[in-house]
Order: C-alpha cells, then sequence, then structure tokens
C-alpha cells in the first residue's frame, strides 16, 4: 500500500530532488520516466500511472514541476495521489508558489517537510499548521532535536494545545450550490444540491462542539415526526468528527482545528424547482439582425432576495451594433466570449423583470447553428436553503467553562445553473 521514493523533476525530467524511502529500486529508475512520458503521449496515450517492469510511476503535473511517487508491484493508487496534491497544498502553504524556482530556493526545508511527512513510503499527517510549529520557513535546524508539539503525538492531531482567544467565537456557514439543467420547454432535466457546512473556530483551550441538524434519520430513530426534516445523501466529514458516536446517535461530535475547515459536505438528488425562471424569446429577422426577450422570474419567497444576478446569454460570434432595453439592472455585451450579461443586484423573491436585446448580423447570410449554447445564470442568495436544512443548535463545551458565541448563516447559490433556450 505504500511507496518506495518521491522525486520532484523540472519539466526536460531532471531531477530537482528526490527523497528514497526504502531502497529497494534501481538508483537509476527516475531515467526512464520521461522518455515514458513523451512516448505514451505521441501514441496519444497519456496516463497519470506508469508501469514498466515491477516498477509503477504515478505522477502530477504542477506549474513547471513533475512529482512523481514511485512504487513497486501495485501501489494503492488513490492514497497516493491524494498524498501527491496534499504535498502540493503544503509547499504553496509553506512557499506560496511552488514553481521550480521555490523548489531550488528552499532545499532544505522541502527535505524536512519529505521526511516528516513520509514514514518508509506511508504518508503520516500533512496538517501545514503542525508542521510550521517546528518546521520553519529558514529551515535552520536546532543543535538539539526540538519537542515535536503535543498535536504530533495525542489523538487530537488536527489541534495544538494552549490555544487561547480574548473573545471566544464560532461562525458556521451553510453553503448550498443549485446544480439544474432545465430545456427549452421549461422541464427539469437534472437538479442536485451540493452543500457544505464551513467553519472558522476562534476558540480558547480543547472544546468538544456538538452540532445537531434537522436530520430525517435522527427524528425517525427517536419517533418525531418533523415535516421539515432533511434526508443527507453522501455525507463527508472532517477527520475531527467522531464517527462512531454519528453513527450510534446521529450526533456530529467534534473538537474543531483552530482557525477556518470544511466539517461536513453533503449531497441531495432531488427535484428542484428553479429558483430563477428564464423565459427566452428568439427571433431573427431576413438574417440580417436578432432579437432577444428574456423574462427573469424569481421563483423563492418574497422575505429572500437574491444578491448579483447575473443572467448570461449566448449571441452569435458575428452579432453587433447591441442595442438593450431592461426593467432592472444593467446589460453588458461581450464580444470575446460572445455572450450578453443581464445584471442585477438585487432581485427579491415573487418578481418578475424582463430585458431586450437587438444586433445587427452581416448581410452574408450565416448558416444557423444547429444548437444554441444554453442561458447560465449566477445568483447568492442569503439566510435561505434550498434543501430546508437547518442548525437546531451549536453546543460548545471546555472544561474552564467561558462562554462563547456562536453565529450561524446559511447561503444558496448557483452551481452549474443551465437553461437550453432550444
Amino acid at each position: 500500500m505504500s511507496f518506495s521514493a518521491v522525486f520532484i523533476l523540472d519539466m526536460k525530467g531532471k531531477p530537482l530532488m528526490s527523497r528514497d524511502y526504502k531502497g529497494d529500486l534501481p538508483s537509476n529508475c527516475i531515467d526512464k520516466f520521461m522518455n515514458i512520458v513523451l512516448e505514451r503521449e505521441d501514441e496519444g496515450s497519456v496516463s497519470p500511472i506508469l508501469k514498466v517492469e515491477d516498477i509503477t510511476y504515478m505522477y502530477i503535473k504542477h506549474s513547471n514541476l513533475f512529482l512523481v511517487a514511485v512504487g513497486k508491484n501495485n501501489p494503492n493508487a488513490s492514497l497516493i495521489f491524494a498524498f501527491l496534491h496534499k504535498l502540493v497544498r503544503v509547499f504553496q502553504e509553506y512557499f506560496k508558489e511552488l514553481e521550480e524556482e521555490s523548489i531550488r530556493d528552499n532545499f532544505v526545508v522541502v527535505y524536512e517537510l519529505l521526511d516528516e511527512i513520509v514514514d518508509f513510503g506511508y504518508p503520516q499527517f500533512t496538517d501545514s499548521k503542525i508542521l510550521q510549529e517546528y518546521i520553519t520557513q529558514e529551515g535552520q535546524k536546532l543543535d538539539v532535536a526540538p519537542r515535536p508539539p503535543p498535536a504530533v503525538t495525542n489523538a487530537v492531531s488536527w489541534r495544538l494545545e494552549g490555544v487561547k482567544y480574548r473573545k471566544n467565537e464560532v461562525f458556521l456557514d451553510v453553503i448550498e450550490s443549485v446544480n439544474l439543467l432545465v430545456n427549452a420547454s421549461g422541464t427539469v432535466l437534472r437538479s442536485e444540491i451540493v452543500g457544505a457546512i464551513k467553519m472558522r473556530v476562534f476558540l480558547s483551550g480543547m472544546p468538544e462542539l456538538r452540532l445537531g441538524l434537522n436530520d430525517k434519520v435522527l427524528f425517525e430513530n427517536t419517533g418525531r415526526a418533523r415535516n421539515k426534516a432533511v434526508e443527507l445523501e453522501d455525507v463527508k466529514f472532517h477527520q475531527c468528527v467522531r464517527l462512531s458516536r454519528f453513527d450510534n446517535d446521529r450526533t456530529i461530535s467534534f473538537v474543531p482545528p483552530d482557525g477556518e475547515f470544511e466539517l461536513m459536505s453533503y449531497r441531495l438528488n432531488t427535484q428542484v424547482k428553479p429558483l430563477i425562471w428564464i423565459e427566452s424569446v428568439i427571433e431573427r429577422h431576413s438574417h440580417s439582425r436578432v432579437e432577444y426577450m428574456i423574462k427573469a422570474k424569481s421563483q423563492f419567497k418574497r422575505r429572500s432576495t437574491a444578491n448579483h444576478v447575473e443572467i448570461v446569454v449566448p449571441v452569435p460570434s458575428d452579432a453587433d451594433s447591441p442595442k438593450f432595453k431592461t426593467s432592472v439592472g444593467s446589460v453588458k455585451y461581450i464580444p470575446e466570449d460572445s455572450t450578453v450579461v443581464w445584471y442585477i443586484k438585487s432581485f427579491p423573491g415573487g418578481k418578475e423583470f424582463l430585458m431586450r436585446a437587438h444586433f445587427n448580423l452581416p448581410s452574408v447570410e450565416a448558416e444557423e447553428d444547429e444548437g444554441r449554447p444554453p442561458i447560465h445564470v449566477k445568483f447568492e442568495i442569503p439566510y435561505f436553503t434550498t434543501s430546508g436544512i437547518q442548525v437546531r443548535y451549536l453546543k460548545i463545551i471546555e472544561k474552564s467553562g467561558y462562554q462563547a458565541l456562536p453565529w450561524v448563516r446559511y447561503i444558496t447559490q448557483n452551481g452549474d445553473y443551465q437553461v437550453r433556450t432550444n
């Protein structure tokens, strides 16, 4: 399940640095890597996994670098690619930009990181906040080995002990993105909600937090019928959440990392009523001009408001002389993208607005496209969730007994939100 070595190469395949963890590979094994990559590209076969005899190369490209993990036989590919991407993030947090120059300028730090992050080919902990406690940017080593921070040795490896704040606060954001595809006749072809609960934690000590949601499974298990309960799918938690506790009684209990992190994500495959309904009428006149009439209607409650709404309408690439008329907002023609963007700063619920656009077309008749690109809609609705998910409580328990302020915010925004016009 482990790998044998890590190499960082420039774009010509020249090794900038490497770390051999097991000593079971030929010393020149990386010399073959670039030739194999070039051969596969010439053949039109590009794969991030290359196998030659009993040696497997797994690599990612970043900026002007190759990061390559090499192992024997069949190493765990998903684990290794997750490690390589995490390694990129750690380097970026240390050096801001990860490129050939930053590697050359920080050899000592990179070697120290590779030694701490991996042990005998097995990835260990990769939390840069913890690493920065004892591997400094300057890369200077002490004569006496420093004592590792408590987070490396205790059960809560994602949080340091002794964190102190004058004001203890927790900010929790429930953010939902709506993915929607509607055909020209108004039928919803695809819809789903992708949600995430993101937190910013500024709490002293080692607090335990307990989060309660209007979870359908919880209410059913406890015999409490609720109309507004939500059935979450594909739930993924941050490593700090006690999964056994959640499996037993659906309680989300955790000791949080300090600062910003994503506590959980979820998905709901459900029929979503389009929050912003778009109707379009497109008329071509003798191939000399084209007119658009776009009607937008907000289909959410009047007490909610969508902010920064953008309705992106595709137009012919040869259109010119734009003229616009709208009852609200502003309209801008972006010729390099062949689109018109109708921007509405504030779109209250239950409202309907109209925009007309007129373009001249060249006198030479252009062929009618078989299919027009869809209209895209962008928006953000604060204090609102499409799924109806609610934070029922957020309890903060810390042995010193301090008082902390929890702040909860809900946001719904567009994901891949498309409306076809034909």
